[in-house]
């Protein structure tokens, strides 16, 4: 059966209003590119299982036993062993996050996609698709969470000290683009080398945000489990899959600005 195709309309500047455009796209109500309630709780359920996720909330948990999370943090903004300089953790945290970024691009335009010009298009554009909407999931969680929480950072500068907004976005792209590894044909042990180079992206990431005095060790690893929750819940709940879910998109110009057209035949 055929679905109807969602249309969604963005009639502000487009460089400005795509990501929130896609976002709406995949989330609203709009039965052509929603799952089973069954397949988005079992996403749900493989991406809490990741260590990714579980484990840096554990590990945040934890720190705030006997003010660990404090102590961490003073003696790395006094030491900043790694980085040298608060200056320098904050420039590098920035490179860090661009690398990943750019990282999932790559992957991206990497991945097998179908062999004509107009597939090649559709496949790749739907890729970018669906990486950004997870990752602005991800920043938007973070986003909501500093204004919920109102946790002052350890340089005093502000209150949006928790979670880390570098690191879950880090986190999220890394995650995205370990996944697209797994689609590229290459050889294992360097796939597999790429995987952990990633990791230690995400990890510098955290650490440097830390000895910047931007964020407490906690604010980094929640910021790390809900990048990789976000990565692993959009890629098994909206990826290609196969029982057969064949999906278009495509983006039409409009006077104003633009129309997105997602179709999806189950």
């Amino acid at each position: 059966m055929r679905l109807p195709v969602c249309t969604v309309f963005c009639t502000t500047r487009p460089g400005r209003c795509l990501a929130g455009t896609l976002l709406i796209a995949m989330l609203s109500g709009c039965a052509t590119v929603v799952p089973t309630w069954s397949r988005l709780s079992e996403s749900a359920a493989q991406a809490a299982r990741d260590p990714w996720v579980w484990a840096p909330l554990a590990g945040a948990a934890g720190l705030q036993l006997g003010h660990v999370d404090q102590k961490i943090s003073r003696w790395a903004m006094r030491e900043t062993p790694l980085f040298g300089s608060a200056s320098q953790a904050a420039t590098w945290s920035d490179t860090l996050r661009s690398v990943a970024v750019v990282a999932d691009a790559t992957t991206l335009l990497l991945t097998p996609a179908a062999e004509d010009s107009q597939g090649w298009v559709i496949d790749t554009a739907r890729g970018y698709t669906l990486d950004l909407v997870a990752a602005t999931a991800a920043i938007g969680t973070t986003h909501l969470l500093k204004q919920a929480a109102g946790r002052l950072r350890p340089s005093g500068t502000d209150t949006e000290s928790f979670p880390s907004g570098h690191t879950t976005t880090t986190a999220a792209y890394s995650r995205l683009a370990q996944r697209n590894l797994g689609a590229i044909a290459m050889d294992p042990t360097l796939r597999e080398g790429l995987r952990y180079g990633l990791d230690a992206v995400t990890v510098a990431t955290a650490w440097s945000r830390i000895e910047a005095g931007a964020h407490y060790p906690s604010d980094t690893l929640v910021g790390v489990a809900i990048g990789s929750f976000s990565a692993s819940f959009f890629k098994q709940a909206f990826g290609a899959t196969d029982g057969g879910l064949a999906q278009g998109l495509a983006v039409e110009p409009l006077r104003g600005g633009l129309a997105l057209r997602w179709a999806a035949a189950f």
